[in-house]
């Protein structure tokens, strides 16, 4: 794995346990080495609502691949280092979306506690299927355009896999965590992980295709810069 060097920025203060600690960011990159396998065609046709809403023909997207080889859609996160530590829940409830029968975003992160939005934005009726392992598994359905319903995790699970049992081409990923230091990356394969108390952390990186990496990182008075994870294409 490709080492760089270690770099740091310091802001305001993060208040936690009672204690306050110097903020702290990781920066860094996912890279795919190599030629990324074909995609595949997605036939639609079983839907025509579904069908009509694309004006061109849809692939699989397992592999969306940048500049440099950055690679989109990696859920990086801090996997251990925390002990001890706890975190506020953010009030701000995050979103699921299911946009011309595909699941917007694709791969996403959520905090334990956080409220999940699952909106249906189609003129079809979708099922939601959650696949969860640590917490319950839920399925509903949702027929009608612009319906939201609301779902709460209460346990860490990485990852929780979605798909829709109408439309088997429907899937989305979902990283829940006990804390907010988690990120996707950008379609160059950039994240940045912000607010971090100083420490010694290990980070994980996972892609649903290339599997996990990790990697060990200190942060100190500072910024700190993550050496690239590089994937390895895999079918």
């Amino acid at each position: 794995m490709k080492k760089t060097g270690i770099w740091i920025a310091t802001g305001a203060l993060l208040v936690t346990s009672g204690m306050a600690f110097a903020q702290g960011s990781i920066s860094g990159k996912a890279i795919l080495q190599g030629a990324a396998p074909a995609e595949k065609a997605i036939k639609m046709d079983a839907d025509p609502y579904c069908a009509k809403t694309h004006a061109t023909g849809v692939t699989t997207k397992h592999y969306i691949v940048g500049p440099g080889g950055g690679l989109a859609n990696v859920f990086v996160y801090v996997k251990d280092g925390l002990a001890g530590k706890t975190f506020p829940v953010p009030k701000e409830a995050k979103l699921l979306d299911q946009q011309n029968c595909l699941y917007v975003p694709y791969v996403m992160g959520i905090q334990v506690g956080q409220l999940l939005q699952i909106q249906n934005d189609d003129s079809t009726l979708h099922n939601v299927h959650c696949m969860a392992k640590n917490n319950p598994e839920f399925n509903l359905g949702q027929p009608v355009k612009g319906m939201k319903s609301e779902k709460v995790f209460t346990k860490p699970e990485v990852m929780v896999q979605f798909k829709c049992d109408v439309h088997p081409w429907m899937f989305a990923y979902v990283g829940v965590l006990d804390h907010p230091f988690y990120a996707v990356t950008k379609e160059d394969g950039s994240f940045t992980i912000t607010g971090l108390p100083p420490g010694e952390y290990t980070l994980e990186a996972w892609h649903h295709k290339g599997g996990t990496l990790t990697q060990k990182i200190k942060v100190e008075a500072g910024e700190a810069k993550a050496p690239d994870f590089i994937f390895k294409p895999k079918t």
